[in-house]
């Protein structure tokens, strides 16, 4: 099975799982949490080098505020209790998104997490935060305006994304079975493939993620290219 480096993650249908069991939204985050725990370690073991994951747009905003702080309570309670975790499997954990936005606990999280796995190789965790793909680009003009650089290219903007170092994702996969981007990696995902299953996040398991990598891996990827030994 041919692993691609970088996965990216839509982690779609928390609510809706928790309200066919009949319990409040923030019990579907719960067990959403524990998955993307389980992919991270999934990724790790395959040899999957960057995994990023969709946890909070910039339209999550429109949510109501008591979900909105559990969400932002869960991430920092759950990354933490698992800091020790992370250093032992050397996963590095990155934020990318307007960060500096959040409230001043967030973003002192986010920053010491960071430099605290600053040194871990075994896996780049990416927490997509207070993210969207058009205000990543825009950020990115804002910032070229801003140091009056001239003959703008691909790589210029390239270099002002907000992990620039970063390699595009080979796969986006989204679960719940909705089929679109929702404003994530607008940039990144020009040529990625793109996965879509039915089944709800908090159901996502290790054979669902094994057969998104088996699909991939069917996949021929031609980059606007014509393969002469297609048929």
């Amino acid at each position: 099975m041919k692993v691609p480096e970088h996965v990216a993650i839509i982690m779609d249908g928390n609510g809706r799982w928790a309200k066919q069991r009949g319990l409040n939204r923030v019990e579907g985050h719960k067990v959403g949490a524990k998955v993307a725990e389980d992919v991270s370690k999934w990724c790790a073991d395959l040899g999957i080098k960057y995994l990023t994951l969709y946890a909070f747009s910039t339209e999550n905003w429109k949510r109501p505020e008591e979900e909105i702080k559990f969400l932002f309570r869960l991430m920092v309670e759950y990354l933490g209790e698992r800091l020790e975790m992370l250093l032992k499997e050397s996963v590095k954990l990155r934020f990318m998104g307007r960060v500096e936005e959040l409230n001043e606990e967030t973003k002192q999280f986010c920053r010491q997490i960071e430099e605290k796995t600053a040194e871990c190789n075994r896996l780049n965790l990416i927490v997509a935060l207070n993210y969207g793909g058009r205000a990543e680009i825009v950020d990115a003009v804002n910032k070229i305006i801003n140091e009056k650089l001239v003959n703008i290219d691909e790589n210029t903007i390239r270099k002002h994304l907000y992990l620039p170092n970063v390699p595009d994702p080979d796969l986006i996969i989204r679960t719940s079975g909705e089929k679109r981007l929702s404003n994530f990696l607008l940039w990144q995902s020009s040529y990625s493939e793109l996965y879509f299953t039915e089944v709800l996040w908090p159901d996502f398991s290790r054979e669902n993620f094994i057969e998104a990598l088996e699909e991939y891996s069917r996949r021929k990827r031609r980059y606007g290219a014509v393969i002469d030994n297609e048929k």
